[in-house]
């Protein structure tokens, strides 16, 4: 899938198999009033009780972070439902490893928000070799944000909150998100087929043909620290996140791809389950480093004060800041940087 971000292409979105949209969260039942579920789990008959979750079946096992319940990817936390055929999914799988980096991302923007509550959300899907997320902040993040919110995020996987899926109305998630216009606007394409770039295919992390859902964070005791409209699956705890992520740069991108649309700050990076694997990212999976069917790509990075954003206006150099068509090419130019430079040297 081909990603738009203004005239550009970036990583293709990660897209797992098809994913639940109409899972509801059912109450407490008691053993003794209802029947036992028979199910299939990994292959092998199975009788259970009612009530049985994802989780119950596959305690002890922390290389599972979803199941696929009749193809379709679901959390560990929900219950299970009779005649179904469950598998486990582990976290080294290509479907694991995207519920982790989508998971990641959802850890990124919990950071963002600390360190800069008025940014608002865009949407934050997994992609090839890790994840990105838009955000509408009044400046652009530098390398020093970068690291600041890495430690943010360190501090909230050492937490091991928990992802929490709320099935909600869409007067619901119009009421908890009310102070997020992207979301809000994504509320309002649900269902109605309107995505026509791939920037909408990306959107489909968010919201999908059936109902709505918000993901929280919760504290050991219960309380939610943050939540975000999400379609998921997550991860059961973000310490499975451990120490295997690091946010790697930074672009601007469109609101879904359109130039007639705000322009975002986009953060990427990478997660992996070995932290090693994050940490050797710059030096094994470098952007100039040329792959079979990849751009290579670099993005000059601005020290704070080089680059200033006005309303629909980048100011600097091309070396002092990176417009949007710098974040998929390695380029050189000594046009200024503004929005609709074209003067580049592109390796593809």
């Amino acid at each position: 899938t081909r990603t738009a971000l203004g005239d550009a292409s970036v990583p293709s979105l990660v897209r797992p198999e098809r994913v639940r949209d109409d899972r509801k969260e059912s109450p407490t039942v008691s053993a003794q009033s209802a029947e036992p579920l028979s199910l299939t789990v990994d292959g092998a008959p199975v009788t259970v009780a009612a009530g049985t979750t994802g989780a119950d079946l596959y305690t002890g096992r922390r290389d599972v972070v979803v199941v696929r319940v009749d193809g379709e990817l679901q959390d560990l936390h929900l219950p299970v439902e009779t005649g179904t055929t469950v598998e486990a999914v582990t976290i080294d799988s290509p479907d694991g490893l995207a519920v982790l980096r989508h998971s990641t991302a959802h850890v990124l923007a919990q950071a963002v928000q600390q360190l800069h509550p008025s940014a608002k959300l865009g949407i934050g899907p997994p992609i090839t070799d890790g994840f990105y997320y838009d955000f509408d902040v009044e400046i652009p993040f530098t390398p020093e944000d970068l690291k600041a919110l890495e430690k943010v995020m360190q501090r909230i996987v050492k937490d091991g909150q928990t992802f929490h899926r709320w099935d909600v109305t869409e007067a619901q998630a119009h009421a908890e998100l009310a102070t997020e216009p992207y979301k809000l606007e994504l509320i309002g394409l649900k269902g109605t087929g309107a995505a026509t770039t791939a920037e909408d295919d990306a959107s489909s992390v968010e919201v999908g043909l059936g109902g709505l859902s918000i993901y929280q964070n919760l504290k050991r005791d219960g309380a939610v620290v943050w939540q975000d409209l999400c379609r998921g699956p997550h991860l059961p705890s973000t310490k499975l996140i451990a120490n295997g992520f690091q946010l790697t740069r930074t672009a601007a991108a469109y609101w879904r791809g359109s130039e007639k649309n705000p322009q975002l700050q986009r953060v990427y990076g990478t997660a992996s389950r070995a932290g090693s694997s994050a940490r050797r990212w710059r030096t094994t999976r470098a952007p100039n480093t040329s792959r079979p069917g990849t751009r290579s790509s670099t993005r000059p990075t601005s020290p704070r004060g080089t680059c200033t954003r006005s309303p629909g206006t980048w100011t600097g150099t091309a070396t002092g800041c990176s417009p949007r068509w710098l974040s998929t090419r390695s380029a050189t130019t000594t046009a200024p940087c503004a929005r609709r430079a074209r003067s580049t040297t592109s390796s593809r």
